[in-house]
């Protein structure tokens, strides 16, 4: 690709020794000076693309992050002095011509990748921040991971349509931002928090094949994987079940990461929420490592050992933990446990017994030796490894000790391989409220299992059996995003109303477009949607996605480069017909 303009002829990072002996003009940022004699100096002058050795003369006043223009002869370098760790470090520039763009104020950190900066100042300071390797590496990563997943997309057949940013608020399981209106006072926007009604309406509308790379809007609390606002690839499908889904999906990402990677995956495996549960103790597993969770409720069904006498008990193995944990460790982790929610953590090690692997230390001591042996056994423990027990309800044995599994033996982002898995059928409901009203796990517009739909006539923790057609792709323990089979069906969406306590007036003031929609004719449809700053984020093996975001939030929501959020006049807010109450004591 050619890149030269009326002020450049080539890239900084792209010449080489075949270049050797043209006269070339190539711009940048002073990335290094460093004084060579009495007449010369050697700057290192920084594009996108890299950076290339100028030979100049002292005279000349550049300075760290100065813009010049540099004109002269490309060189080939003496072997001794050729930088072999360095795209460019063959050939230097002998400069003939120096034009200084633009001068600059010390930058207000070292752009050194070695060094560590505070994030809030790196983001006061974005603009300068951006210009390190690692920033311009993953932003233009993105760049490739939107491309090819529009590729993907449209190979498949699918149609880009943009969905409105102002909408009526509908309820989306997180809280909405707003917009007030200055035209109709009192009354607001709001900003979505996905395209998720207006997919479906595109479905009604024969668009058959949708996509979007939306922009989507949350007022949650922020961490590692998660800004006010996000990108993500957002889908449907018309005439379709789960496995049409999965199959556009698979081979969209598969495109995104060949990308990046050079290498497509070819292997989705799946799992069914329960199974996850029940082996990861975790519905978004990661599962670049083993340690799975046991199940040893049966071993204990008599137990004498009361710290065993509950109505579930699983455990770990941590190949190899007596020598890579101390004592003071397992305290550490036996408090942690106990913050997740646990009563407590039994721990044991595995040593060399007369007849085999035996038990010792922890509660080892409180056990039968029949008890041991089937531990032993069903962990198939080895001398030199740890064993972990959680014993109390099932959805917090599980909880705890998935937790535990990651704290015990995760592997850094960028090892590991990357291992997708789709995760399905999602239990419908969550649980039962004091009311007696069951807590819809997703949208209610998600479709029931076909297989359950006779459940929909029970009531109470009956409910909780029912499973949903929804599901979930996951990359090493990260949910990469969800989506699900819809209810096209009026009787069923009628019981999933009259289940979860909403009546007629109630639907149609919260969904009254979408369900008038519907009895013109909604064919059976299907999405997906996935956060495009996750996937991105993993594929260059960072842990927050703010470090693939060109602009993003801090964990508290502020930005410190604007100021964002501040307070606005009073002229403006008597415009829009408010008034800011002071805060409350």
């Amino acid at each position: 690709m050619d890149l030269s303009t009326s002020m450049r002829t080539d890239m900084c990072g792209r010449l080489t020794a075949a270049d050797a002996g043209r006269t070339v003009s190539v711009c940048g940022w002073v990335a290094t000076r460093r004084e060579h004699g009495e007449n010369l100096a050697f700057i290192d002058l920084r594009d996108r693309t890299g950076i290339v050795q100028c030979v100049v003369n002292r005279s000349h006043d550049l300075r760290s992050e100065y813009v010049a223009k540099m004109t002269g002869q490309v060189r080939l370098r003496p072997d001794d002095t050729a930088n072999k760790d360095l795209p460019t470090g063959e050939i230097e520039i002998e400069i003939t011509d120096i034009e200084i763009l633009a001068t600059a104020e010390p930058p207000p950190f070292p752009l050194d990748e070695r060094t560590d900066v505070d994030e809030t100042i790196r983001l006061r300071h974005r603009y300068v921040d951006l210009r390190k390797n690692r920033m311009q590496h993953n932003l233009r990563t993105r760049a490739a991971v939107n491309s090819a997943i529009r590729r993907g997309m449209e190979e498949q057949g699918f149609v880009e349509v943009e969905t409105p940013m102002l909408i009526a608020s509908t309820p989306e399981g997180a809280r909405d931002f707003v917009v007030p209106s200055r035209k109709e006072p009192g009354s607001f926007y709001a900003l979505p928090q996905s395209p998720q009604l207006f997919k479906q309406l595109c479905m009604v509308g024969g668009i058959d094949r949708y996509y979007q790379i939306a922009r989507c809007l949350r007022d949650e609390d922020l961490r590692a994987d998660r800004q006010f606002e996000f990108m993500q690839l957002d889908a449907e499908m018309s005439f379709v079940d789960q496995e049409d889904v999965f199959t556009a999906i698979s081979h969209t990402v598969a495109s995104a990461t060949e990308a990046v990677t050079g290498v497509r995956p070819t292997e989705f495996p799946r799992i069914t929420w329960l199974d996850a549960q029940e082996r990861f103790g975790s519905d978004k597993p990661d599962t670049r490592f083993g340690m799975e969770l046991v199940e040893l409720t049966p071993i204990f069904e008599g137990t004498e050992a009361r710290v065993f006498q509950a109505p579930c008990v699983k455990g770990i193995r941590m190949e190899g933990g007596m020598e890579a944990l101390s004592r003071n460790q397992i305290d550490a982790l036996v408090e942690t446990c106990q913050r997740w929610g646990a009563k407590g953590l039994a721990w044991m090690k595995v040593i060399d017994g007369e007849s085999g692997p035996a038990l010792d230390a922890g509660v080892a001591k409180f056990l039968s030796a029949d008890e041991s042996t089937q531990l032993v056994t069903a962990l198939d423990a080895k001398p030199g490894d740890m064993v972990f027990l959680v014993a109390d309800e099932r959805r917090l044995v599980r909880h705890v000790l998935g937790l535990l599994r990651l704290e015990l033996g995760r592997p850094p982002v960028n090892e590991g391989g990357l291992n997708f898995l789709w995760v399905v059928d999602f239990p419908l409901f969550e649980t039962i409220n004091d009311a007696g009203k069951p807590v819809p796990a997703h949208h209610p517009f998600t479709m029931p299992h076909e297989d359950d739909w006779a459940l929909l006539d029970e009531s109470g923790e009956a409910l909780l059996d029912v499973r949903s057609q929804a599901y979930d792709l996951v990359l090493n323990g990260w949910e990469l995003g969800s989506g699900s089979i819809r209810i096209n069906r009026p009787d069923i969406q009628n019981r999933i109303f009259e289940l979860l306590g909403i009546g007629e007036e109630e639907a149609q003031a919260k969904f009254g477009f979408l369900l008038d929609a519907f009895r013109f004719g909604a064919p059976p449809h299907g999405g997906f949607a996935f956060g495009i700053d996750r996937i991105a984020a993993l594929l260059v093996g960072e842990t927050n996605i703010r470090e693939v975001i060109a602009f993003p939030k801090t964990q508290s929501g502020s930005d410190p480069l604007t100021d964002a959020p501040s307070a606005i006049d009073a002229a403006h807010l008597e415009e829009l017909g408010l008034r800011v109450l002071p805060p409350a004591t």
